[in-house]
């Protein structure tokens, strides 16, 4: 018996597929598997950096005149018991 823990990408279609060790190629093989959300990989720093540069060049929020206006209507206060 061979234990093998592996983080498998899912194919589109949704199926994984398993890369067997040498013996146990060409076998029947009784599989167990426990699927979750593996942690993404992290990003090396130069790819984080070229992300946030990317972000910096679409300045999303370069249409905004008056920062503290626009979060004011942005923001839904919500009422508090006892101050009205």
């Amino acid at each position: 018996m061979s234990t093998i823990t592996a983080v498998l990408d899912a194919c589109p279609d949704g199926t994984l597929h398993l890369p067997l060790p040498p013996d146990l190629r060409g076998t029947r093989v009784r599989v167990e598997a426990k699927l979750e959300a593996a942690p993404s990989a992290a990003k090396s720093p130069v790819e984080l950096r070229a992300i946030m540069q990317k972000l910096r060049d679409r300045n999303p929020f370069r249409g905004i005149k008056d920062p503290v206006a626009w979060q004011r209507d942005a923001r839904e206060d919500v009422r508090l018991p006892g101050r009205d």
